[in-house]
């Protein structure tokens, strides 16, 4: 069974793992290779298990037949948390249950793909924990998240950035963009920013002054 390492003091990103299309199993054990801590969605449990992947914390509101013993069984030492809030996503349960256990950071896969739906909401939800927790979306093709005000980082040239407002955003300034922003305001559904590129190797900085704004870097 493929384990993960354990990281002292959770210095490590946690791994969530949703229920939507699987990502390659590359970035998978990537992934695995230095999470502390693997919480994996009531509805993906299944799943996971055939891919032999150790998993630390079960969580959902379990609305189905669900045989509590067995998973019990299979992945003893297993910690199984049961939530009936139906006016939360199971992904967001996962999310309060990590900002709950004090959890700096977490990467979350199969978060995207089949119901564009969910995949929608799980991408847009990310914003309401900016401040709580550190949260990374991945899947084969995109690395999303949510900026704060102030971001910066290094980039080689041409790489895809997508700048995705949730809502309005104001205030936006960019550098080492080859479409930069100069005090722009974004709406989504309106006026995006998507597939811009960064313009030389080097630092890209991002800033605005209102709003949630996402960031996904492209690597199709």
């Amino acid at each position: 069974m493929s384990s993960h390492h354990i990281v002292r003091d959770d210095q490590e990103p946690a791994l969530i793992i949703a229920n939507g299309e699987a990502c390659s199993m590359n970035l998978l054990h990537q992934l695995l290779e230095w999470s502390p801590l693997v919480v994996v969605l009531d509805s993906a449990i299944d799943r996971v298990i055939e891919l032999g992947i150790k998993v630390d914390v079960l969580i959902g509101d379990f609305d189905r037949n669900f045989d509590y013993n067995r998973y019990k069984d299979l992945q003893y030492p297993i910690e199984i948390v049961k939530i009936d809030d139906q006016d939360s996503y199971d992904l967001d349960k996962a999310i309060n249950y990590l900002i709950g256990r004090k959890i700096p950071a977490a990467n979350i896969v199969w978060a995207t793909g089949k119901r564009m739906d969910h995949t929608l909401t799980n991408i847009t939800n990310m914003v309401r924990y900016r401040e709580d927790i550190k949260l990374v979306m991945l899947d084969d093709y995109s690395k999303i998240f949510p900026l704060p005000k102030k971001f910066t980082k290094w980039y080689p040239a041409q790489t895809i950035l997508s700048l995705i407002p949730i809502g309005m955003v104001e205030g936006i300034n960019t550098s080492n963009l080859k479409y930069e922003l100069l005090n722009e305001t974004l709406i989504l559904g309106f006026k995006p920013g998507s597939s811009n590129e960064v313009l030389s190797d080097g630092l890209v900085e991002i800033a605005y002054t209102n709003g949630h704004l996402i960031l996904m870097e492209s690597n199709d």
